[in-house]
Parts: structure tokens; sequence; C-alpha cells
């Protein structure tokens, strides 16, 4: 029961990750785990200081490799402080997003060498990756609806930016069937839950 384990949920803006994240931490918790919940960029107060400029400052445009270089920035403050100290008490993490948002917004949408990102990644997580990536994956017309909502800066580049990152996702998901489980997000929010439950207790429940 005390076997530590990190869960990524990941997906395009309107998957519903913030919707699922506390449902998969409830969950688990009833089964008997020790539960951290983290949100990248965030979770650190230098996180959430990122995090404000990544999203919310409309006025400041940033290159690419800036952007991603500010992505690692606030990951490294979030492993070292939340992730890593949790996994050592032997608690279970659930993240809303990480490396591989980067991988694909900056990489397959921001025309960044993917496999760069994913070295500067490994530097900057000291080599700390998911046991398990969760992709929610909805169609762009399902993503569109759901962002009926002030939209952040990364929300704001439209429809062909959300179909490359998309694109990317499925990519990834493709090049990585034993880390990365596709979930169709489409369902409603009860039946996406179970379908994130039935991948978790799959990969690791049914084998403690």
């Amino acid at each position: 029961m005390t076997t530590a384990r990190f869960i990524s949920l990941e997906g395009i803006d309107g998957a519903g990750k913030s919707a699922q994240i506390g449902r998969l931490a409830d969950w688990l918790r009833s089964t008997g785990r020790h539960v951290t919940t983290c949100r990248d960029p965030g979770s650190t107060p230098a996180g959430d200081a990122v995090r404000a400029i990544l999203l919310d400052r409309h006025d400041l445009q940033l290159a690419a490799n800036a952007e991603m270089f500010l992505y690692m920035a606030a990951r490294a403050q979030m492993v070292t402080e939340v992730i890593e100290p949790a996994l050592a008490r032997g608690e279970w993490i659930v993240s809303d997003r990480y490396l591989l948002s980067n991988v694909v917004y900056q990489g397959y949408a921001g025309g960044l060498d993917p496999d760069t990102i994913r070295e500067v990644g490994r530097i900057a997580t000291a080599g700390r990756m998911p046991d398990l990536v969760l992709l929610l994956d909805v169609d762009l017309e399902t993503s569109a609806r759901r962002l009926a909502r002030p939209l952040d800066k990364l929300e704001n580049r439209g429809e062909e930016y959300r179909a490359r990152l998309r694109a990317g996702y499925l990519a990834e998901a493709t090049s990585q069937p034993d880390r990365v489980v596709i979930i169709d997000a489409t369902a409603g929010i009860d039946d996406v839950a179970a379908a994130i439950r039935r991948a978790v207790a799959s990969r690791f429940l049914e084998k403690a």
C-alpha cells in the first residue's frame, strides 16, 4: 500500500483534466493510498509566479524556446519541492500536466525539436518521469465547446494550433504505448472517471 507512483494527466485544453484530477485523487485515497496533487506549471511559489507570466500576461510575447525554458524552470522547482519529497514519503502523485506538455506545445505545435525538449526536460527534472501518463483525448469541436470562458494565452492560439496539439499528443501516445494510455474524454465526466480508474487499476492496483 506504500509503493509510490507518479501519474500525470495530459490533453489539449478542454479535455477535462481539471475535472478528473480530484476524482482520481479521491478514488486513490479511498483505496488507502496517500495522494499529493499538483499542477504544472505551479504548485510552488516560484512555479505560480512563472505560471502567471506564461498564461496570464497577454502583453508578453515569448519566443518558443523562452516559453519552453520557463516551463522547465517551474517544473524543476515542483520536482524539488513537491514531487520528490512526496514520493520519498511513499505517496502517489497526480499531476495536471508534466513534461509531455512541453514536448507537444512547444515542440509539435510550436516548432521546436521534440527530442531536444525531452533532453532539456531530463536535465530539469533530474530524470523524474511519470510511471503512467493518461492522455484525455477529445476532438477539436468538443474542445472548443468546453472552452466557453475567458481563455488564457495558450488557449487563445486558435483551432489550427489545437489541431497540431492533438496530433502531437496522439503521435506521442503511439510511440510510447507502455507509458501513455489514451482515454476517450468525449464521454460524460463519470464515464471518463471510470475509464481512468480502470486504466490505473489495471496498471498498478491489480498487481499490488
